[in-house]
């Protein structure tokens, strides 16, 4: 399942709302693997952003490297 923006802070506003209930709180998943679950896809987006950008990068160096060595003379 795919979630967007507005839906993983719709589950972490749940979701903190849950971890101030404390012992009160409802039946379901864990407060805390809920908040480990939010964690990891937050580590996971700036990673994609990360490998991303150095895909970029590296594109942009093979572009360069390409133009260098097509304009050398044989």
């Amino acid at each position: 399942m795919i979630l967007d923006a507005n839906q993983l802070a719709s589950i972490r506003q749940h979701n903190d709302e849950e971890l101030r209930r404390g012992s009160r709180a409802t039946h379901g998943y864990p407060a805390r693997t809920v908040q480990d679950l939010l964690h990891t896809v937050e580590a996971l987006k700036k990673e994609k952003k990360k490998w991303k950008k150095l895909a970029q990068d590296r594109g942009k160096t093979l572009k360069a490297i390409s133009e260098l060595a097509s304009s050398q003379p044989d």
